[in-house]
């Protein structure tokens, strides 16, 4: 074999061969390979290209969809107006503000960072045109003056974004104290003279259930079934229906519903005020003011969407044998439609916190919650004490709660008793309950301080009433969330000398929002989503609670939360034994007068079918902040700010979807 050939070995399953090549044909071997190599390679990256064209026709097509979109839903949007003019304006107005500003400086910095004019300063020895030294006297300006001013707010707000953190931290560990020891309110079975005996109703105390509504037609029929459900003596327990509607229709219906279960034997009545004031609180007042009240010990409060079990009253009073300064009982709240809609499902993780963690934690270690308003059991001795239902604020419910513990009454929560409710499915209905929810308990601040200061309760007591109940979880939660990060956030991504660190954006919200969730794990899957929603939210709280605080006119706003009627299987059984339909239209026939048959001859004309075209809101002020945050998530990336940029873009995007009114039902 010459020196310089080459063999190759080439393994086959029968024989081997052995291939001899020269020099001279190694040049050209290699050659075409080399050839055969660069076509490959051309190909591929003709293939990678052609990839990446196809994506931008995919992209322009889903921008065109959504251009599509939001050009539709604002065509159809039913806004009518109001979100501007009526008291939020002013907050719209500066929001609008800011992004104006936001815009052009996004555009000067883009500019700018195309000329590399930011690289320039480093030298400082090339000459600058106008508008360059015009930039880099801003950046000398907002370096020493602005810059400062952000940082020291921005601290501000971390602080107290760290001390709502650590109260959340030490409820986390009450709860799970909680949880290790097994601890449950018990009830007293040691004293004879305070047992029942169902073989004798008398040794029952009487309880008056009470049912307000408003103009709930979805609802009523089963609110007032599941009431008159309840394991009670018959003779010890009376059923007041508290009709506020002022639909006339809906109040025949309401009063021939009570007048069914009446002819069944429930002691049930029904109450219409003519003069409707006060709201709720005064429609609950004036139901207290009848003279047979006095009769009674108890009072439970149901309101029109709450579907009780019928062992509810045999759960709940029991409790109050053996503790006369015992003075309010409160059930937790179980969702009927928690599953509906992502809306639903983040409100779910919300409440299931309030509910275990919050209320269980407060009424086993201070005896003392907010009274959520419903699904609970008064001693009525405990309600006149503190001065009856008072109309003075739209939480009448915290209201009387906190004048009951002022007065020395003490609260248990029964984290085990569960009342069936609906949640809000559509967006307009859960900001405005969260609006009154929010506004409330800074009238009451304001209302309740000075009796605060002057009760004869403890200091710790005090303390605990100021500090934590009203100003660290109903002001500072709100202030902080919207100012952190809706304002200076993106704020400081044009004011990069006043940047927050990473951990306040991203660990310690992370952290908070997954001790959050630990009550409800099942929802685990929706914890990014549920931070940016509460983020969303924060807009809607921070205004209500400056409107409480300072009197601002929506601050006495109270719009009855829309109900859909949902009801459990539980339910629809107990429904199945109802009369059917004519036979109602014919009592209603024989009860009313010709004035209630004309009634009847308008309820007729409900029943027709009405096809209701459902109608897109959109939300300006939440709108505009989604722009503002995209704003300033643009102007982190010409910075490569990889955690902000991604948190201000999801949190624009967020902002975007509620805006949009895209999330959880639209109103009809």
């Amino acid at each position: 074999m010459a020196p310089g050939s080459v063999v190759v070995t080439i393994d086959k399953s029968s024989n081997i061969s052995l291939v001899e090549v020269n020099d001279s044909d190694t040049s050209v071997f290699l050659e075409k390979q080399k050839t055969a190599s660069t076509k490959q390679f051309s190909w591929l990256l003709l293939l990678k290209a052609q990839r990446i064209l196809s994506f931008f026709p995919w992209l322009a097509m889903g921008f065109s969809k959504t251009f599509v979109l939001v050009k539709k839903r604002i065509a159809l949007s039913d806004s009518n107006k109001d979100e501007v003019k009526y008291k939020e304006k002013i907050m719209y107005r500066f929001i609008r503000v800011f992004l104006a500003i936001s815009i052009v400086a996004l555009v000067v910095e883009i500019f700018a960072y195309f000329q590399k004019w930011d690289m320039k300063f480093l030298t400082n020895f090339e000459p600058m045109g106008l508008v360059h030294l015009c930039y880099y006297g801003w950046i000398s300006f907002r370096a020493e003056y602005v810059a400062p001013s952000i940082t020291m707010l921005s601290q501000f707000c971390v602080l107290l974004f760290l001390i709502q953190s650590l109260d959340r931290f030490i409820l986390g560990i009450g709860f799970f104290w909680i949880k290790i020891k097994k601890i449950k309110p018990v009830i007293d079975v040691s004293d004879d003279e305070y047992s029942y005996d169902v073989e004798d109703p008398s040794t029952f105390p009487m309880v008056l259930v009470q049912i307000p509504m408003c103009d709930e037609r979805e609802v009523y029929q089963q609110s007032i079934a599941s009431a008159c459900q309840l394991d009670w003596p018959k003779d010890r327990i009376l059923i007041q229906v508290l009709d506020d509607s002022s639909d006339e229709v809906l109040q025949v219906l309401i009063r021939n519903e009570v007048n069914i279960w009446k002819e069944k034997g429930v002691n049930i009545i029904y109450r219409h005020r003519f003069v409707r004031t006060g709201y709720k609180a005064g429609n609950l007042h004036s139901a207290m003011s009848c003279d047979y009240v006095k009769n009674y010990e108890f009072v439970a409060i149901l309101d029109a969407d709450f579907q009780p079990n019928p062992d509810f009253l045999l759960l709940t009073v029991p409790h109050f044998k053996g503790k006369p300064d015992l003075g309010l009982v409160q059930a937790r709240w179980s969702f009927v439609n928690k599953e509906e809609n992502l809306l639903t499902r983040l409100q779910n993780i919300n409440l299931c916190f309030h509910f275990e963690v919050e209320q269980q934690v407060n009424g086993h270690f201070l005896n003392f919650f907010g009274f959520n308003g419903t699904a609970g059991v008064w001693r009525i001795k405990a309600l006149e004490d503190s001065g009856g239902w008072l109309e003075r604020t739209t939480v009448e419910d915290m209201d009387i709660a906190v004048r009951a513990h002022l007065n020395g009454w003490k609260f248990i929560y029964l984290n085990d008793v569960k009342v069936l409710c609906e949640l809000p499915e559509s967006y307009e209905a859960y900001k405005k309950q969260q609006h009154r929810w929010h506004s409330g308990p800074m009238q009451l601040f304001r209302l309740c301080l000075p009796a605060i200061l002057s009760s004869k309760i403890s200091k710790w007591k005090k303390a605990n009433l100021i500090f934590l109940f009203f100003l660290l979880r109903k002001m500072i939660l709100p202030f902080y969330s919207f100012t952190l990060f809706c304002v200076i956030l993106p704020l400081t991504m044009f004011i990069p000398e006043a940047e927050l660190p990473i951990w306040v954006i991203c660990y310690v919200p992370v952290t908070m929002s997954i001790l959050n969730i630990l009550p409800s794990l099942k929802s685990f899957p929706f914890l990014m989503p549920y931070l940016l929603f509460e983020n969303t939210m924060s807009v809607t709280k921070f205004n209500a609670m400056v409107s409480g605080l300072f009197q601002l006119g929506s601050a006495y706003e109270w719009v009855v939360t829309k109900k859909t009627g949902r009801s459990s299987e539980s339910d629809l059984l107990a429904f199945a034994e109802r009369e059917s339909k004519s036979f109602s239209e014919e009592k209603i026939q024989r009860r009313l007068s010709e004035s209630g048959l004309e009634m009847l001859g308008k309820l007729k004309e409900q029943e027709t079918p009405v096809v209701v075209k459902k109608k897109n809101r959109i939300y300006r002020k939440e709108l505009a902040l989604a722009f503002l945050l995209l704003t300033a998530a643009t102007r982190s990336l010409l910075s490569a700010h990889g955690i902000h940029f991604y948190f201000l873009l999801f949190q624009g995007l967020s902002f975007l979807v509620v805006g949009l009114d895209l999330i959880g039902e639209q109103v009809s």
